[in-house]
């Protein structure tokens, strides 16, 4: 399978400010897909500008005619399956299918607490998350799901008509750990990571590559349990989290060297945050410009 090449941008710009021409230029860089975080704040931008992710993807669905938009990701922090259905079958209508759902389980961020609860232990957010799937799936395929569950319920709620991907819009599953993989081997298209966190700091990205390694192998597993072959799930790397931080983005070689070790071990897309000044992600644009039109004909 060919690599894809994507992008998150992170909605931190008003729309008519540079937010707007972030997603434009995305589109005609030849990006496969452009995410956005799907947070009510994050890390270093808390004290920022901070906007939706909805609204912000529904725009961009405005301002583009090819590009794929998406969420990386969302999570049952602050979402209900309901609601969410029915803003992601809208999002999806107005792109003309062009939508996919980035989810995961969330951690202890801003989002864990902003809606005046506690921070939920990672059982906890791995028993919402398996809840939380499966019934978004039935919600964005069936006109009408009544459910009683632990945490989520649902009562005659109407979704017609539907999403205009069918059978419903694709799933990302963000996931790391047996339960999380078991979902996206059940209900993902495709299956997400940024590689193992604990890594980050002192890793080398040797052993990331190891460490990618070992993830895919229990996806593999995953897969088999449910009797689905892996090769049919796309594996999406989000980087800028491994021991590599920013390197790939340094230079047209260094991405393609990246890039090209990576898609050694099954990954079928990465995606690279779109250049912050001033911040983790600070990249010189032009040389990202490059790699978004030149690293995968190097690749072929």
């Amino acid at each position: 399978m060919s690599l894809r090449l994507s992008t998150v941008i992170l909605p931190y710009r008003r729309w008519h400010e540079g937010g707007r021409a972030a997603w434009v230029r995305a589109e005609q860089l030849g990006f496969h897909t452009a995410y956005t975080y799907d947070h009510l704040s994050w890390r270093s931008f808390r004290d920022g500008p901070w906007f939706g992710a909805v609204p912000t993807l529904t725009a961009a669905a405005a301002a583009t005619e090819r590009l794929r938009l998406g969420t990386l990701v969302t999570s049952p922090n602050f979402r209900h399956p309901v609601t969410l259905a029915k803003e992601l079958i809208s999002l999806d209508d107005i792109s003309g299918g062009r939508v996919t759902l980035g989810i995961g389980a969330g951690g202890t961020g801003f989002d864990a607490t902003a809606l005046g609860q506690e921070p939920w232990t990672p059982r906890e957010r791995a028993d919402r998350l398996a809840e939380f799937v499966p019934l978004l799936d039935r919600l964005l395929t069936e006109d009408a799901v009544s459910y009683e569950g632990r945490f989520y319920s649902a009562h005659e709620a109407r979704n017609i008509p539907g999403c205009v991907q069918r059978p419903r819009l694709p799933f990302a599953v963000a996931a790391t750990g047996p339960r999380g993989l078991r979902l996206a081997a059940r209900h993902g298209q495709a299956w997400v990571t940024t590689g193992d966190p604990k890594l980050y700091e002192s890793g080398t990205p040797e052993q990331s590559v190891e460490a990618l390694r070992g993830q895919l192998a229990k996806l593999a597993d995953a897969c088999a349990e449910t009797g689905r072959d892996a090769g049919g799930l796309d594996k999406v790397l989000l980087t800028g989290f491994t021991p590599d931080r920013a390197r790939p983005l340094s230079s047209l070689d260094a991405f393609v060297d990246f890039a090209g070790r990576h898609r050694e071990l099954g990954f079928t897309e990465i995606v690279v945050h779109w250049p912050i000044p001033d911040s983790d992600f600070a990249a010189d644009q032009k040389v990202f410009e490059r790699i978004a039109m030149e690293a995968l004909a190097q690749l072929d």
